[in-house]
Parts: structure tokens; sequence; C-alpha cells
């Protein structure tokens, strides 16, 4: 009877673990990134490391809560579309009940974290918890989900503004700014990978919405991504470290255009997979930029 209690349990943090998707950690890396962007500038290349803890730990809670809130909206629709119908609820292999209560308790604790912050950080996250919420819902109603989920994703650079600086400069929303064109850029990518299944079952996103303009408006946005990078770098007084990492930003960039040339599913996948890369070497160029004046 114990050992079956023990596999029972076990089975259920299986299922668990699959609902918030931790074996597929790509989302916890593309609001890391920007999470970390926000810290190091904040901080002048020194964030505290309290600081810089407590939201390394959200990131990863708020963006497992996201997605089974996501689950939790996409529960008729998942079953539908060959991609998301093996996911734990959309297969019956986890209740509603229990996919509402991990939500819970995973926002709960993520809120015992922000506890730890300034009042301001604690006003702004009530808004954060707002958009992670509403985020799965907006595919119903208009064309441009991946808004709202740049909005949800780059909440956390504000949030790092108020728990370093107790204040939200305007370089703070230039960020923000940013963080929603790389949410458009690599969501639309994800979803032309379901563009012909969202089709079939009535839910709206940017790929369907640009069409045959796809690839041409990923590539704009790209470019005036990269732009308002450069002017914060600029606005700041970054260095030629800086600068080089958004070089090699923009070769990754150039790539996830090559991958989605003729948008064959799997293709488009891996150029949304290969934003983890584009993030990753702008905060590396940022780190070594400010190395300098954080030596002793």
């Amino acid at each position: 009877m114990f050992t079956m209690t023990i596999k029972h349990f076990e089975d259920r943090l299986r299922e668990y673990a699959h609902l918030m998707r931790l074996h597929r950690p790509i989302g916890i890396y593309l609001l890391l990134w920007p999470t970390l962007w926000a810290l190091w500038w904040a901080g002048n290349g020194q964030p505290p490391r309290g600081v810089a803890l407590v939201f390394v730990l959200g990131v990863v809670l708020m963006r497992s809560a996201g997605c089974v809130i996501n689950d939790i909206a996409d529960r008729k629709f998942d079953p539908q579309v060959a991609r998301t119908r093996d996911r734990p609820l959309a297969a019956g292999r986890v209740s509603l009940g229990e996919a509402v209560a991990l939500t819970a308790a995973l926002c709960l604790l993520a809120f015992a974290l922000v506890l730890t912050q300034n009042t301001l950080t604690l006003e702004l996250s009530f808004i954060g918890l707002a958009l992670a919420i509403s985020y799965p819902f907006m595919k119903r109603f208009h064309s441009l989900p991946q808004v709202n989920l740049g909005a949800a994703f780059g909440w956390t650079i504000p949030m790092a503004y108020a728990a370093v600086t107790n204040a939200v400069p305007p370089i703070a929303w230039l960020l923000f700014l940013g963080n929603v064109l790389w949410s458009v850029i690599y969501d639309t990518q994800y979803a032309m990978v379901d563009r012909e299944d969202d089709r079939k079952i009535g839910v709206k996103s940017t790929a369907i919405l640009f069409g045959e303009r796809d690839k041409r408006i990923v590539g704009y946005l790209q470019l005036t991504l990269l732009g308002l990078l450069i002017l914060v770098g600029l606005l700041t007084g970054r260095g030629w470290i800086y600068y080089l990492g958004l070089v090699v930003a923009a070769c990754f960039a150039l790539y996830q255009q090559y991958l989605i040339r003729d948008r064959k599913p799997d293709e488009c996948f891996k150029a949304f997979l290969n934003n983890n890369g584009f993030g990753l070497v702008i905060f590396c160029g940022l780190l070594l930029d400010y190395l300098p004046a954080g030596s002793p």
C-alpha cells in the first residue's frame, strides 16, 4: 500500500511538472533574459543579489503558472491540435480542479517572494498578475494576442527597476516596448507552426493576421527591436562589448529568417527556440560590458 501511494504521488508530480512545462524550459528562458537585462541596467551592473534571486525564482514560478492558466483556458481547443492534444489537462490525466489548485499555489508562492520587496514592486505585481491571467484568453477576442504576451512577459522589467531603484524611469519603458516587440517576433514564429490548426478551430494569432507578409513583418520587427536596443545602449552609455552582443544577436535574427523562409512548421519551431540564443547573447554582452565598472 505504501509503495502504491508513493508511486501515485510520483505520478501526480510528474503530470504537474508536465502541466507547468518544466520539461520544456524555453518559456522560462524567454522570460528570464529581459528580466536580467532590466536588473543589470537598473543595478548599473551590480543588482542586489537578494533581489536578483527573488526575480529568478519568480520567473520560474510565474512562467509555470502561466502555462497552467493557458492550458485551463485552452482545455477545449488543445485536444483538436496535434501538438497539444497530449498535454495533461487536454488528455484528461489532470483534472480542472487540480490545475486550478496548482495555479493558486504557484501564484501564492510568487506573491510571497514579492512581499520581500518594496511597496512599488508589490503594487506593480498586481498588474503583472492580471496580465498573466488575461493573456491566454485574448486569442479569442483579437488578432494580436502576442502583444498581450509581450506585456505579460515584459512586466518584470518595470518591476525589476522598481525593486532596485524604487522608481520606473523612461528607460524601463523603452525596454518594456522592446520586449513586446520581441514577444511578437518569437510568438509569431511559434504561431506559424499551428497556423492551419488555429484557423480550423477559430483561434486568432499574428501568424494568421500577417498572412503572406509574415516573414517580412517579422524582419521589420527584428530590425526595430535591434534599433531600440541600440538606442537604450546609447542612452545608458554602454560600451563596445554590449554592441558586439547586438551584432551576434543580429546574426541570430538572420538565421531565424532563414529558418522560416519556407514556413515549414518544424523550421518555424526551430526559429522560435533560437530566440533563447538571441536573448542570451544580449545579456552576455551587457554583463561583460559592465564588468570593468564592477571590478575592484
